[in-house]
């Protein structure tokens, strides 16, 4: 599987949202629930960025190889899209 790091990142981000979710319920300090959920933040990053490294690696390395311009231009046009994305957030 292509996405296995990305996953193993996602499953733990899920057990850390369940955590916080449990804090919240016990009226747990702020700052720990704060913290819980910027572990989680930074783990959903990691995934993100793993993702995107196998796209480059796989689909957009396989649609240079191609010589194929259109699927060339339609891969970095997604890739162009997910940077205009970053940088609203």
């Amino acid at each position: 599987m292509k996405h296995e790091k990305a996953l193993r990142k996602l499953k733990t981000a899920r057990g850390q949202i369940d955590a916080a979710i449990k804090m919240i319920e016990e009226e747990r300090y702020c700052i720990d629930i704060s913290k819980q959920l910027l572990a989680t933040i930074s783990l959903l990053k990691n995934a993100h960025s793993e993702i995107l490294k196998k796209h480059i690696e796989t689909c957009v390395k396989d649609a240079t190889s191609s010589k194929d311009p259109e699927e060339i231009n339609v891969k970095l046009e997604e890739l162009e899209e997910v940077f205009d994305y970053l940088k609203k957030t």
